[in-house]
């Protein structure tokens, strides 16, 4: 098994949102948390950039993988519309979740909240 290092650096003013992590023993993805400045709403039907605050780094090789948290998606209809969105070995801007809304009803996206997984590939 090939094995890589995460490195992960954060934008000023976003120590306090958690860091991506695993949620159980077994988990294969980290959830990773919104880093908005202010609630953001999205509309039925609508699809918003959402910041994380972080920059991520793996080894030439290896990608990291962005999907829907199960949880958002069934009860909320909230999903990673390029799912899965891919976080290149060379890439070092600030991650942004790409998330819609299928449902029918307008959904907040609040600071801190986990919105996503992240799965180093």
């Amino acid at each position: 098994m090939k094995t890589t290092h995460l490195r992960i650096a954060r934008r000023p003013g976003t120590e306090e949102v958690q860091l991506p992590a695993y949620m159980s023993d077994h988990a294969s993805g980290m959830d990773v948390c919104a880093a908005v400045d202010g609630p953001l709403e999205i509309k039925p039907g609508a699809v918003a950039l959402v910041p994380t605050g972080l920059f991520m780094a793996v080894d030439p090789g290896f990608e990291i993988q962005v999907r829907p948290r199960s949880g958002l998606a069934l009860k909320h209809g909230i999903t990673v519309v390029n799912s899965p969105g891919t976080i290149d070995a060379d890439y070092r801007g600030e991650v942004g979740i790409i998330l819609g809304n299928i449902s029918a009803v307008p959904f907040t996206i609040t600071r801190g909240m986990r919105i996503a997984q992240l799965v180093v590939q």
